[in-house]
């Protein structure tokens, strides 16, 4: 007997989307690709999904996606989707195609009730600084208590206040000044984290007052002041060195590194006393100071510090492996162009992206990675055809699977 099949538009548009996304899984496309809006459409809806390699493969689908379609499908998604999770990842992506069309969802977003929202946009606005927006982040400061949100909100107005001038300026900077000194532990890090990223000279005092107590953010304290670089820091940072507890010399010798001080000694240090803790069991909070050390230190330009995280990292097993990936990571998303040309020259690099990908996983910043991520498709499509760099680029996007 003779059955014909009969499928309607549905399935038939189901099916060409599953098709999109197992071309995109394989080699990576030359270019921004069309796709039909029903494919499109079905690929956001799938952000969401339960499984796994359906959403990421979905992801995949928008981010190839041109931006003359994806653009107004993602901002559409964030507007009026039934599903917050897909509100969340379409911002996310959006966030990738970096269009200036995406600065009203943003500003949408932060005056969403869902937490992810708020947190994506005040992470796009550390790294597109709006000091229109400082009246409103700082009011926001007042009322939010969002355990992963206000460390976002506070990088957004610290990023603000970096040479603003006038009235908001230097009220946004009185109000780090008092952030840095009140509430829980965990928040007060991240605004001394922010305050050292942004090399907030005014708070320079503050922290120095912070670096001289004893206590958990004595280190977060004295790296601050390495990354803001005022060569004063050296009599507070010298001083903790022979006073500090044994877990917080890392973090203070890469501080007096960044200070442009003896780094060559102060970079050895991490080094040596990463291979010391990686081969000696019960020093692990020695080892993530060193690991975090090397990492503020590739993230500020050294790349010799990356190339000792691969060399210890590579052999390493856990509980030592993972710091040293979680360290790779955090240069990754914070320093690409740093790390890309290592990859490029190692022999193992097949290995060393393997621990790499090890840190994404760990790594919970889904903006930062979605930058990373479109600066690997940017390199990739700008990259001669046969050219190391494209197939560096093809092997990074199958490793990190996006």
């Amino acid at each position: 007997m003779h059955v014909t099949l009969r499928f309607g538009p549905v399935f038939l548009c189901v099916l060409c989307t599953l098709c999109v996304l197992r071309s995109v899984s394989a080699q990576e496309p030359p270019a921004a690709q069309a796709v039909s809006p029903e494919q499109l459409r079905a690929a956001i809806d799938k952000l969401g999904d339960l499984d796994y390699a359906t959403r990421t493969s979905a992801s995949k689908v928008v981010r190839r996606t041109s931006p003359a379609q994806a653009v107004p499908a993602l901002t559409q998604a964030v507007s009026d989707h039934a599903d917050g999770y897909v509100r969340y990842r379409a911002l996310v992506l959006l966030t990738g195609f970096n269009d200036p069309r995406a600065v009203a969802s943003m500003r949408e977003s932060v005056a969403s009730p869902n937490d992810r929202l708020r947190s994506v946009a005040y992470r796009f606005f550390e790294h597109n600084p709006d000091r229109s927006m400082i009246r409103s982040f700082i009011a926001a400061l007042d009322k939010e208590q969002g355990e992963f949100v206000r460390p976002s909100l506070v990088r957004a107005l610290a990023a603000a206040a970096a040479g603003a001038a006038g009235d908001e300026g230097a009220q946004a900077r009185a109000v780090l000044l008092k952030e840095v000194g009140r509430g829980e532990d965990y928040f007060r890090s991240a605004v001394i984290e922010a305050l050292g990223d942004y090399k907030a000279g005014y708070a320079f005092d503050a922290l120095a007052g912070i670096a001289r107590l004893e206590g958990p953010l004595q280190d977060d304290a004295a790296l601050a002041l390495g990354k803001i670089g005022d060569k004063r820091a050296l009599e507070t940072l010298a001083q903790l060195q022979r006073t500090a507890p044994r877990q917080y010399q890392p973090s203070i010798a890469a501080a007096i590194c960044l200070l442009g001080v003896n780094c060559e000694t102060h970079a050895n240090f991490l080094g040596e006393t990463l291979k010391f803790a990686d081969k000696h069991v019960g020093y692990q909070e020695l080892l993530r100071g060193a690991a975090m050390g090397l990492a503020s230190l590739g993230v500020a330009g050294h790349a010799e510090a990356a190339a000792v995280l691969f060399d210890v990292g590579l052999p390493s097993r856990d509980p030592a492996r993972a710091p040293i990936a979680l360290a790779l990571g955090t240069i990754a998303l914070r320093n690409a162009p740093l790390l890309l040309p290592l990859l490029e020259q190692r022999p193992d690099r097949d290995q060393a992206m393997a621990l790499l990908a090890e840190g994404f996983d760990m790594l919970e910043e889904d903006l930062e990675k979605e930058r990373f991520f479109a600066f690997a498709r940017r390199t990739f499509w700008a990259s001669p055809q046969d050219s190391p760099r494209r197939a560096l680029m093809q092997t990074l996007i199958g490793k990190l699977d996006f």
